[in-house]
Parts: structure tokens; sequence; C-alpha cells
């Protein structure tokens, strides 16, 4: 196992996942919906958006 290769993935999907959120957010709200989340529902999603950047990254042999 590589664990340079494996924190680099982890660092890169921790650091898309906000983005991937608040893209899918402002879209959303340009459709006229609004969303008000809490610190924990925000913290949650975050945490199971980065899984699926994380999962979508690693190689299928």
């Amino acid at each position: 196992m590589d664990y340079k290769k494996s924190l680099l993935r982890l660092a890169i999907s921790l650091l898309l996942s906000p983005v991937v959120v608040y893209i899918i957010l402002l879209a959303a709200k340009a459709a006229g919906s609004t969303y008000e989340m809490t610190h924990g529902e925000t913290f949650i999603i975050w945490l199971l958006m980065a899984i699926v950047i994380n999962l979508s990254m690693t190689k299928k042999d």
C-alpha cells in the first residue's frame, strides 16, 4: 500500500468535496430552490461527498 498516494487522494477528495457540494447548491438555487443546512448536516454531506470522490479516483482493475 502506497501511503503517500493514499494520503494525496484523500487530501484531494477532501478539498474537492465542498466545491462539488457548493456547485450543486448554487445550481439548485439558480433553479429556484433554497436549502438551509446545519453545521452537522454540512459536515456529513462533506464527508460523504469526499468518499464518493475518493471512490471515483480509485483504479478499477
